[in-house]
């Protein structure tokens, strides 16, 4: 995130695409809240009617997979009427006529035919979203699971750039982290192409500072993401694998592969606190500590990296994942560093890493929460990027075009499949699913059908029905509801005995390879003589 969690309160207006932001981040959502109660707008991008819709000035209810489209017509609108923050751009951004260029090809006439958004709706967003100095834009999983991800987060940076609105409060480009310490996990380098403090590996300079640093030549040769990872697994050119806190039967895509993959795998260890999914598979599960029983610091959405204290011991054998780690190093036979606390880790990681280098438990436990960048022991705290000018000189225009998903519904898939998440569980459900009062609000898994849709099928709400993609089928309740648009169905991917992710396709992103979660082509068959149900609709329900 460009911009301050606390800061969403204060904007004029919002642009949420790609989030059901009340039930995937309801904290973020609740600020959300306040800044329209206050009097700001709030525009809505999604294919869902969710509730963050129901308070929304617009809402623009695009078909699953044309983002690139919608984002650029928006662009078209601003460049088209000279809404465009002309000496801003020209002082602080680089490549501004490409993205004109391929703007103008994207009309909002054109727009509302392959989106379904209304050439007015467009418009109006794109006007006021330009003409309101605080606008943030806030996105997730509905702008990156797709395999356009990358295109989709350039439309919406050109969007920020084309209209000045960066290093400025309530405002920017702010992508909402979908699980508890994700950024402090990309922060620390768990990614195959960035040492931690996202210091590139192709770097020979920084490879040899952390080759100095931990007394082991570094590799030249980046590593494998996610995807390609399950993709080598399935292969055979994987051997192993090490999961820690990933239950991947439930939250990869197409799962059969993977499964089918990890059943050829010489070894598996899986390290979580609870004996998940993906344990089935493993030969060594190791039983590790969770947020309460351990310390550390947790890194939040807006870059924020804050103290965790332990409030009780680990129960049995259980033990935090970097003494783990280490006792693996030991074991192993290879040297291993004389931690005896996470602070000394976090200082070596500082020490390495500029961004951190003024960050330090003791420092946090004086002043609270701290923000990267600091960059040293004197430097505040960082509410906002980009204050004073573009961190990399200049800001970087991207221009892209409209690429379809890899799959689109046909004959004989004629519905478009996405997935997500809900209030009551979260991600994987290893946690939720084991409080009772969340099981009792939502036991089960369920798709969400539209209720034209369902006539025409002759389908009732709470019957059981096979929803089927190219990859495979799954049996889950029905639960009528107008959020999904016509032709569109969604499922949660929470639950064992719904394993949403037989369906979805694996075909990723070419440049994250996060794999296209949002849109598959799947088909609904009635299960005969299935009695119906009442099905539990979530936090927000338009049935009939």
């Amino acid at each position: 995130m460009t911009n301050s969690i606390p800061e969403i309160r204060d904007a004029d207006f919002l642009f949420v695409t790609g989030s059901n932001t009340s039930e995937a981040h309801p904290i973020i959502a609740m600020e959300m809240k306040l800044a329209v109660q206050r009097g700001a707008r709030l525009a809505v991008a999604d294919p869902r009617k969710i509730w963050m819709t129901e308070i929304a000035d617009w809402h623009l209810q695009l078909k699953p997979g044309t983002d690139v489209w919608l984002l650029n017509a928006m662009a078209h609108v601003i460049v088209s009427e000279g809404l465009e923050a002309t000496d801003w751009i020209a002082e602080n951004t680089e490549d501004f006529d490409k993205v004109r260029e391929t703007a103008l090809r994207y009309p909002p006439e054109e727009a509302a035919e392959v989106t379904g958004v209304p050439a007015e709706t467009i418009r109006e967003v794109a006007r006021a979203y330009a003409a309101t100095p605080k606008a943030g834009i806030y996105y997730t999983l509905g702008i990156t699971e797709h395999t356009t991800g990358t295109d989709n987060v350039y439309a919406l940076s050109n969007l920020v750039l084309m209209t000045g609105h960066l290093g400025v409060r309530s405002a920017g480009m702010n992508p909402l982290r979908g699980q508890n310490n994700v950024q402090g996990a990309n922060d620390s380098g768990a990614t195959p192409v960035f040492y931690p403090g996202y210091q590139n590996a192709s770097d020979p300079e920084v490879r040899g500072a952390f080759a100095e640093a931990w007394g082991v030549e570094q590799s030249e040769t980046t590593g494998l993401n996610l995807n390609e990872m399950m993709k080598a697994m399935s292969d055979g050119q994987l051997k192993a694998l090490y999961l820690l806190g990933e239950d991947i039967v439930i939250s990869e895509p197409n799962v059969c592969r993977v499964e089918e993959a990890m059943n050829e795998l010489d070894f598996v260890v899986v390290q979580d606190i609870f004996f998940n999914e993906s344990c089935r598979y493993a030969d060594v599960v190791l039983p590790a500590a969770c947020f309460a029983e351990k310390e550390g610091v947790f890194t939040n959405s807006d870059r924020r990296v804050q103290r965790v204290r332990r409030a009780v011991e680990p129960p049995g054998q259980a033990r935090a994942d970097w003494e783990i780690l280490l006792e693996v190093m030991k074991r192993a036979g290879l040297e291993q560093p004389d931690y005896q606390h996470p602070r000394e880790i976090y200082a070596e990681m500082a020490s390495l890493s500029p961004k951190f280098r003024g960050i330090s438990h003791e420092r946090i436990e004086r002043e609270g929460g701290m923000q990267w960048p600091v960059t040293g022991p004197e430097e505040p705290s960082c509410e906002y990027l980009h204050k004073g000018g573009v961190l990399r000189g200049k800001g970087l225009f991207v221009s892209v075009e409209y690429r379809p998903p890899f799959e689109q519904e046909d004959v004989e898939y004629p519905l478009v499949l996405s997935t997500g998440r809900t209030l009551y569980h979260y991600n994987a459900a290893t946690q939720t699913r084991r409080n009772e009062q969340l099981a009792h609000k939502q036991p089960e898994g369920f798709v969400e059908v539209h209720p034209k849709n369902a006539r025409k099928l002759g389908i009732e709400d709470g019957q059981k029905v096979d929803v089927v993609t190219r990859r495979g089928r799954v049996r889950a309740r029905v639960m009528l509801s107008r959020q999904v648009r016509k032709n569109a169905i969604w499922m949660p991917f929470h639950f064992p005995d719904v394993r949403t992710n037989y369906l979805t396709t694996d075909a990723g992103d070419a440049v994250t390879g996060t794999g296209e979660y949002k849109v598959c082509a799947a088909r609904l068959e009635p299960v005969p003589d299935s009695v119906p149900e009442r099905v539990f609709p979530g936090a927000f329900a338009a049935v009939e």
